[in-house]
């Protein structure tokens, strides 16, 4: 073991849940249900440019540029927009429907059961999520992955996003440890590693895409089972 660790925080979404895949799957449903190939666009294309405004706007967020809020009422406003039509053109209470569907999604990425039952066995997990508390207490009983976890800490709760150090502090106050005694994984450089950094918290950046980059980080991998070789 390369440090004493004895807590690791994981951030919720992207690093264990499956975003990507979830959202895709209840995406396809609301453009069946509401039969969105009327509008001249195909599904893939409806998944694709709800994607990059929700990439997009959740980067903002973290930026501190804007509100969850403001995420929840315009995201399918600015989808449509980017796909050439206008706001009235969103069918009715699609926000709600989205919110009902896709947290109750229970698709992990590859081998988190796996390696979070293992890691277990040797340290005290934790979570620390930007995401809407009552969104992210569905999506982890729905993937199974609460009774992982000794802390969930949100940011609502904190009253500080990450990557605000304010967020960390509370989180290690929370689970009683020292900074040098924790790890950080997550897959945003800005919220989960320069954020864990900036707290004096060692980290890994979950990296599945090789997406490049110049950032100082701890660790770095592309697959959860790699952590079975740092920790």
């Amino acid at each position: 073991m390369p440090a004493p660790y004895k807590h690791i925080f994981f951030d919720l979404d992207h690093t264990l849940w499956d975003f990507e895949k979830n959202c895709a799957e209840t995406l396809l449903e609301l453009y069946d249900r509401h039969s969105l190939h009327k509008h001249r666009f195909d599904a893939e294309q409806f998944v694709n440019a709800y994607q990059d405004i929700n990439r997009v706007l959740w980067k903002d967020l973290h930026a501190g540029k804007l509100d969850k809020y403001y995420i929840r009422q315009w995201r399918f406003i600015l989808t449509f927009k980017q796909l050439g039509l206008h706001e009235e053109d969103v069918p009715a209470n699609l926000e709600e429907q989205f919110l009902q569907l896709c947290p109750a999604k229970s698709n992990v990425v590859p081998h988190a059961h796996e390696v979070l039952e293992y890691l277990k066995g040797k340290y005290t997990l934790h979570v620390i999520t930007n995401g809407f508390y009552d969104i992210q207490q569905i999506k982890l009983s729905a993937a199974r992955l609460g009774g992982y976890f000794n802390e969930i800490i949100n940011s609502e709760s904190c009253g500080h996003m990450k990557p605000d150090r304010r967020i960390f502090e509370f989180s290690l106050n929370k689970a009683k440890a020292k900074p040098e005694e924790c790890i950080m994984i997550g897959d945003d450089l800005d919220a989960d590693v320069i954020g864990a950094r900036n707290a004096g918290i060692d980290q890994v950046f979950f990296n599945p895409k090789h997406e490049p980059h110049a950032e100082r980080v701890s660790y770095e991998i592309s697959s959860l089972r790699e952590l079975l070789e740092i920790l």
